[in-house]
């Protein structure tokens, strides 16, 4: 199974036998909530709830992976199957639809890929639109199969400032990452973790889609040119698996996510403005 689809792959496939087509939309921090039942999606879709669903609403940090059992409960009740095939998108083009990719290759499912462009390039193209449904769908047999090595803890990253066994990829814009830029966490200062390097994940973004896999792979060369695995981190573990993605295009090495991210880092070390 590809890692991405194009929106012409998807119009000649969406009807397939066991396709689930799934919403992954999500607001940004500062954001008005934009992820309502008023809004534009693809016919078929089904609304993940990233935010309130599918994430650990007892942490408290934001967007942190939900329980194994949570994970699976949630995914039967959207109707998904061991045997179907995910194709996930959201209405930013490729922000909160990496992040549920991820997800589902964590829990165990191999065959799920990310709508390349997502809904932006879906409508670019003149497919049709929808209004955004929430209902109920027929119990899925979809089983989850966690596999905590691929999500790293605050301890796995303290280890590594002494180790250095992995490079850590910070996927925040240069500003948040230098300590120039505020945090969008009003709380929180910003900066970076001892010895990452930085990949804003706009840069491995062109006009909405992932770049090609040549200039990725030049990209990740520039900056993760040792032999080391790698670890991603952001703000929140959202933007971290656009880059995650990008570089299981292109990059072939071990890949990770430190789930609780900068503002798990920062509150721990009492970054606090």
């Amino acid at each position: 199974m590809q890692e991405i689809v194009s929106v012409d792959w998807l119009n000649q496939h969406i009807l397939d036998d066991n396709l689930v087509l799934l919403d992954a939309s999500f607001h940004k921090i500062g954001e008005d909530n934009s992820c309502n039942s008023e809004n534009n999606s693809i016919p078929g879709a089904r609304f993940f709830d990233l935010k309130n669903k599918f994430s650990d609403t007892s942490s408290t940090f934001p967007n942190t992976m939900p329980s194994e059992e949570q994970f699976e409960q949630e995914s039967q009740k959207l109707g998904i199957n061991q045997d179907s095939t995910l194709i996930v998108f959201d209405n930013q083009g490729i922000y909160s639809s990496p992040r549920v990719w991820w997800m589902f290759k964590v829990m165990g499912h191999k065959k799920v890929s990310v709508l390349n462009g997502g809904l932006p390039e879906w409508i670019k193209q003149g497919f049709s639109t929808c209004k955004r449904e929430i209902r109920t769908y027929e119990i899925g047999n979809f089983k989850a199969n966690f596999h905590t090595p691929f999500v790293k803890s605050y301890e796995d990253i303290f280890n590594n400032i002494k180790s250095n066994t992995f490079t850590i990829v910070d996927a925040r814009s240069q500003g948040r990452f230098n300590g120039t830029e505020k945090e969008p966490r009003a709380s929180l200062k910003s900066g970076n973790i001892p010895n990452s390097v930085n990949i804003p994940f706009k840069d491995v973004l062109e006009n909405g889609k992932f770049k090609s896999p040549s200039q990725l792979n030049k990209l990740f060369n520039s900056k993760c040119s040792n032999s080391k695995d790698l670890i991603f981190t952001c703000g929140s573990g959202i933007t971290a698996c656009i880059i995650l993605l990008a570089s299981e295009l292109s990059f072939k090495r071990s890949k990770f996510v430190y789930d609780g991210s900068w503002t798990e880092w920062a509150e721990k070390n009492k970054l606090f403005l």
